[in-house]
Formats: C-alpha cells, structure tokens, sequence
C-alpha cells in the first residue's frame, strides 16, 4: 500500500515503530530528539492556554499592558497568529522554515520547526492578552454543567478532525520522527474520510465553535471569537487553492460532493 494512503493509525505506528530501529548517527538523532521534545512541550502548552483561557472567557491572563494600550497589544496578539500562518504555508515561507533549522536537517524537520513557531504564536496569545476586566455573563449551575459540556464537545471534534488529517502533522512529530529515522517525511493523502467525509474543513470548524461555546462572555471573548471565525471561514480558501493544484481532478471532484463547512442532510439541503 502507498506509505500516504494509508490509515491515520497505522500511517503513525509506522512512524512510531521505525524509530526502534533507526539507523545510528547520534547528531542528527539529538538533534531530532531535541526539537520533538521542544515541539510537544510547547504544543502542549499552548493547547492548555487555549482551553482555559477561553474557558473563563480570555478574562484571566497574565497581560497587563495599562489601557488604553493594551486594545493595540490585544489586536496585534490576535493578528500575529493568522499572518505568519498563511506567510509560512507559501513557497516564501516553506524556504524560510527549511532555513531556521540545522543543516542539512532544516527540509526534514519544516513541519515540527511549523509547528513549534504555530504554538508559540498561540500560547503568545493566550497567555499574554489583558484582559478588559469586564464579564458580560457567567453561566451557574445547571447551565454551567450544560456549557462545560458543550465546550467540551467541539475540542473532541478538534482532536479527531486532527486525527483524520494526520496528528504526525497536526503536532509537529513527523519531521522529527523522520530524521530520526533519517528518511524523507511522507505526508498523508488528501483527507477524504472521518470528518472529511461531511465537510471539507472540520478542523477549521471545530476551532470555530470552541470560539463560542465558552461558559463565560466578555469583550474579549467576542472579539477573539469574531476575529478567529472569520479566519477560520477564509484562510482554508488558501488551503484549498494548493490542494487544487496538488490533486486537480481528485479535488475537484470532492470539492463538488462535499460541502465546505456546513454539512449537508442526506438529501443535499444544507444543516
């Protein structure tokens, strides 16, 4: 079977499995082993300080830039993420990334070095907002219970949509776990099952409804929410540009039978 057709679990096994017997080379191993360490732990923080923070609403952080200057440093947290994004997905930015790492491994390990620099903008963001210091509205009791689960539930979608995607990709393990092994990385086919299967975007989705199923709203949350909708709505048309070019016909053909975000009833109405 195709190394990239095949299933997400066993795409990662593979990955994984490899490396117990990896070819010897202790530099590029150290090297590999020290950005994935790198990789995972900022990964992990950033997805920590996306949870909570948005948990309580983006109310508590650890900013404190003094107003009115902290509405500047608020609006250049919540643009820095979306510009390098798109800026290190094109050509430009692909070369740039090849760059920041050790030579000759700076190809090879593109994807963690991507996604080190995406979780650190994230966590820049989430853990260095100030706050407006003002809450709109904090669910009690009963609809606490109720939010907690419904904000639960679009971060499950989020990791699966992830999954189906690639998590080597998602996270950041495939350019490191292939140096280790030092082979070329392998990245998955186009995405058609899981959560593909019924929108051609659920990460992008996913992302969006954990921007509005906070227990708690304030300012913060609001503009946050606005502001990361509409990039989650207009960036994947970027996305789908290269995939376009990479698949052609392939694409084009799960570009007319799924919908773009919102799924569609088994008639073909729109939900």
């Amino acid at each position: 079977m195709n190394e990239n057709m095949k299933s997400p679990f066993w795409r990662l096994w593979d990955l994984v499995r490899g490396m117990v017997d990896a070819p010897r080379g202790a530099h590029r191993i150290a090297v590999a082993v020290v950005y994935g360490i790198t990789c995972h732990l900022i990964f992990t923080a950033a997805v920590l300080a996306m949870i909570v923070a948005m948990f309580f609403g983006m109310s508590k952080s650890l900013g404190a830039v003094p107003g009115p200057w902290f509405l500047i440093a608020n609006a250049a947290l919540i643009l820095q993420f979306p510009l390098t994004h798109s800026l290190l997905l094109s050509k430009r930015g692909r070369r740039v990334l090849e760059r920041l790492a050790p030579a000759p491994h700076g190809k090879t390990l593109a994807t963690t070095t991507y996604a080190i620099i995406a979780s650190i903008q994230l966590l820049m963001l989430f853990a260095l907002w100030t706050p407006s210091g003002i809450v709109w509205w904090r669910a009690e009791g009963v609809t606490f219970v109720f939010m907690c689960g419904l904000y639960t539930l679009p971060w499950l979608l989020l990791i699966k949509a992830s999954y189906d995607a690639g998590a080597e990709v998602q996270s950041g393990a495939l350019g490191w776990m292939s140096l280790v092994q030092n082979i070329r990385p392998v990245f998955p086919d186009m995405p058609t099952f899981g959560l593909f299967r019924f929108v051609r975007q659920p990460i992008y989705l996913a992302f969006a409804l954990t921007l509005w199923t906070v227990p708690v709203w304030t300012p913060d949350q609001l503009v946050l929410a606005l502001s990361y909708t509409a990039y989650c709505v207009l960036a994947p048309r970027l996305k789908e540009q290269r995939f376009a070019q990479m698949y052609g016909k392939r694409f084009e053909t799960y570009r007319s039978e799924v919908p773009y975000m919102v799924p569609r009833r088994k008639d073909g109405n729109a939900s």
